[in-house]
């Protein structure tokens, strides 16, 4: 019993660190997407967070386009990223918002958040944790 009071502080520790993925998703009924206009965030400090990106989108059939400011009048559909690195022994991905509109109005929306702690996926890539998260934004599931 003495061992108790240490094995619940030790669970609450590991059980803290978690990653949460929130997401609206485009509905497809109302919207078929050829093409994408990818607006850039120089910003944004994580390398392949674009690349990742723009390759989750054409694993779903939808052409890619990255631009500055100002968007071609072209646009229709636009992309509108974020991304912020933690530190924990090296960077990592911890947050990531993606907001997809069309004409100026939202139609899905995707946020991927690591919450701290022990979570066993902090230091996976950029790849691992955002596809899952583009995929549900464009079907609600894992492409098959």
């Amino acid at each position: 019993m003495r061992n108790t009071p240490v094995a619940l502080i030790a669970s609450a520790i590991f059980l803290s660190g978690c990653t949460s993925v929130q997401v609206s998703q485009v509905d497809k009924s109302q919207h078929e997407i050829n093409h994408v206009c990818i607006e850039r965030n120089p910003k944004v400090a994580v390398s392949d967070f674009l690349t990742v990106t723009e390759q989750g989108f054409m694993r779903h059939g939808i052409a890619t386009s990255v631009h500055d400011l100002p968007l071609p009048a072209s646009c229709e559909y636009v992309l509108n990223y974020t991304a912020e690195r933690g530190w924990d022994l090296k960077p990592y991905l911890d947050y990531a918002e993606l907001r997809l509109s069309r004409n100026g109005s939202t139609i899905g929306t995707a946020n991927y958040r690591h919450s701290g702690g022990f979570a066993l996926n902090k230091w996976a890539g950029t790849e691992a944790k955002i596809n899952p998260v583009i995929d549900q934004l464009l079907t609600g599931k894992a492409p098959e």
